[in-house]
């Protein structure tokens, strides 16, 4: 237990040794991060005694030596002090669990890599911090922004907590990420912050939140703030019923009055107009009964919380301008007279819940139907503006399933939730979230016989987070991260399709992609639609930039029966030179035969296949293949996070209506 001098030299000796002169400091903070499983202890920085900093320092740990928490000799720097042997760390990150002020006294440590010298700080690399802003808090996930200038050297990190108002138990949230300046491909900037969500959270709860910076050239400071997240839409309490009938409904919506329940009987309704607002806590309900059918159009423009529910209808929905608007558990055929849609807003809404809906197109599952010049008609979900929740829909038959609007058309398209989809037979995209600016949260979506599946084209800044989704059979690429799309995060996502697992042929930059526990895998491809599905490597992405990507632990395989890709302008031929020459220093191999109920490989892709079970078989590869992410990979068995959607042993999410 107790370190020999001859390791604290070799220890020391290693660091001096390893300087770069020519590198600029990277991405530091105060949080050491260990990984039980290798041992590992990653410094994003470490002081030598007072003297000089270095970045980026890893570490194996032999033995701890003697370990203290809450030590109030800990200071505001991770450090190293020669004289005892100390290693003090304001914050270790074990899984999901942060410890506060550990040293560690003569520890045994062996070097593994080291970033290069900190060079002195200068004004321009102090953060100023800003307003720290919660905008649009959907029902299950919070938006997190902290404005702040400086930060030239780039090196400043925000920590996150989080607890619902009257618990004393803090929860741990992911950290916030950087968001640069910059420019996309069509010419839209956006500005300088920290941003990120804190997912999973109940809905009607206040939480409060603590938000730590860190900068090791100056401004550090902590920040808290509250937010609440909506409640799920519902009827007010003891609401007046209203009936009606297709000779009554015109008149009965005239009178009506926030909180009242106007409900349809049984007969055949030729559209309606909804030109009245419901209140908070009361809103306007319009609600079906068996045997009431609207053919045609809804249409509720510029209106106030109003909900259409159990209705069933041939024609679509037009919410234009309202905010607060709700549709649940309804039935929509869509009708090639009115555009094939669905549910749709073509102008700014705020705050709409669609949820536990069957909403069908006018598509035909055929390779003439695919692409942007297919055969295909209709947007089956239709969004545009802040803090909309679309969940728990089965969605199948559109051009585009689920979708945001694009170009000029896109209008403040952030905290947006797309959650526990079930989506089928779509003819250009599965989940089209195009155009978000930031805090588009995609969870949890079963995405199966479609064309492409998960759309970002492009992401403006990030985050836009993809997040355990499960894509089987996607014609041409899972991930289509086009138009110098900048800020996507993928996460534990599971893919299985035929061409190249991780193909995105962007023909622009894909820049500041971020990806973490994500199973992949490919196989013979082809040309379906004019567009190459690829030959089976196990990522393609030639345009990525490398410089700021950072993916790891991802699992990967293809059914060809080599290893192959293509990384930026790096290319490797086996998982040791995947591994030796991009981030992916963890990544795993894998295989068909890492799912319990071994599925048919989609060869044939222009094929309806049936929705397969992709939970992992005990024993594959992918299994405590992952990293442990906060708020993300929580209550996960074994040693650390599987790869993929899917936890081992684990029950399958509830996937479309309730």
């Amino acid at each position: 237990m107790t370190m020999h001098s001859n390791h604290l030299r070799r220890f020391a000796a290693s660091l001096l040794a390893c300087i770069l002169s020519a590198a600029g400091a990277a991405m530091a903070a105060d949080t050491a991060t260990f990984e039980p499983a290798t041992s590992t202890l990653r410094l994003p920085t470490l002081q030598l005694d007072a003297g000089d900093r270095y970045r980026d320092v890893v570490v194996r740990l032999l033995e701890p030596g003697q370990l203290r928490v809450e030590d109030p000799a800990v200071g505001a720097e991770l450090q190293f002090m020669t004289t005892g042997s100390v290693l003090r760390m304001p914050q270790v990150v074990i899984g999901t669990v942060t410890y506060p002020r550990v040293t560690l006294t003569r520890p045994q440590l062996e070097l593994l890599g080291v970033g290069g010298l900190v060079g002195p700080a200068s004004a321009a690399d102090a953060s100023v911090p800003g307003a720290v802003t919660t905008p649009f808090p959907t029902l299950e996930n919070i938006t997190v922004e902290w404005a702040f200038t400086g930060d030239a050297n780039r090196n400043a990190v925000v920590g996150v907590r989080y607890r619902a108002q009257g618990s004393s138990t803090w929860l741990t949230g992911m950290p916030l990420r950087r968001i640069h300046n910059e420019t996309s491909g069509q010419g839209r900037t956006w500005p300088l912050r920290h941003s990120g969500s804190i997912f999973d959270v109940a809905p009607g709860t206040t939480y409060e939140i603590e938000l730590t910076l860190t900068d090791p050239d100056g401004g550090s400071t902590v920040r808290t703030t509250t937010a609440t997240t909506r409640s799920t839409p519902a009827p007010a309490a003891g609401a007046i019923v209203k009936p009606a009938t297709p000779a009554t409904l015109a008149s009965v919506l005239a009178a009506a009055n926030a909180g009242d329940i106007v409900e349809l009987g049984a007969g055949r309704y030729s559209g309606l107009s909804v030109a009245r607002s419901g209140a908070p806590g009361r809103p306007l309900v319009i609600r079906g009964t068996p045997g009431a059918v609207v053919e045609g159009e809804i249409s509720v423009f510029n209106q106030r919380h109003v909900m259409l529910t159990e209705l069933t209808l041939n024609g679509r929905v037009r919410f234009n301008g309202s905010n607060d608007f709700s549709m649940t558990r309804s039935t929509v055929n869509a009708t090639a007279a009115l555009g094939g849609h669905g549910i749709i807003t073509f102008t700014r809404a705020e705050n709409a819940y669609i949820a536990d809906n069957t909403v069908t197109g006018t598509v035909v599952w055929s390779e003439a139907a695919l692409g942007t010049s297919g055969g295909n008609a209709g947007e089956g979900i239709l969004i545009t503006g802040p803090g909309h929740v679309v969940m728990n829909n089965r969605v199948a038959r559109f051009r585009d399933n689920i979708s945001l609007l694009e170009d000029d058309e896109a209008v403040d398209q952030y905290s947006i939730d797309i959650l526990n989809n079930d989506i089928s037979e779509a003819a250009d995209d599965g989940v089209e979230a195009d155009f978000c600016m930031h805090n588009c949260r995609i969870m949890r979506n079963r995405l199966t016989n479609v064309f492409i599946a998960l759309s970002s084209q492009p992401g403006l800044g990030g985050p836009t987070y993809f997040v355990r989704n499960v894509v089987y059979n996607a014609v041409h690429v899972a991930f289509k991260l086009y138009r110098s799309s900048y800020g996507d995060v993928l996460l534990h996502n599971t893919v299985v399709k035929n061409g190249d697992a991780l193909g995105i042929y962007a023909g622009a930059t894909v820049g500041r992609l971020h990806a973490r526990n994500n199973l992949f895998i490919g196989g013979p491809g082809g040309t379906y639609g004019g567009y190459s599905s690829g030959t089976g490597r196990v990522l393609s992405i030639a345009d990525l930039d490398a410089a700021s990507a950072d993916l790891d632990f991802d699992a990967y395989g293809s059914t060809v029966g080599s290893f192959t890709g293509r990384w930026g302008a790096t290319s490797f031929a086996s998982l040791a030179e995947l591994r030796a020459r991009t981030t992916e220093r963890a990544a795993v191999q894998v295989g068909m035969d890492s799912f319990a109920s071994v599925p048919v490989f989609p060869g044939s892709p222009i094929t309806l296949y049936t929705v397969p079970d992709l939970r992992l078989q005990p024993g594959s590869a992918a299994v405590d293949a992952g990293q442990a992410i906060p708020n993300i990979s929580q209550g996960f068995q074994g040693r650390a996070p599987d790869a993929g959607a899917y936890e081992l042993g684990q029950a399958l999410p509830v996937y479309g209506p309730r």
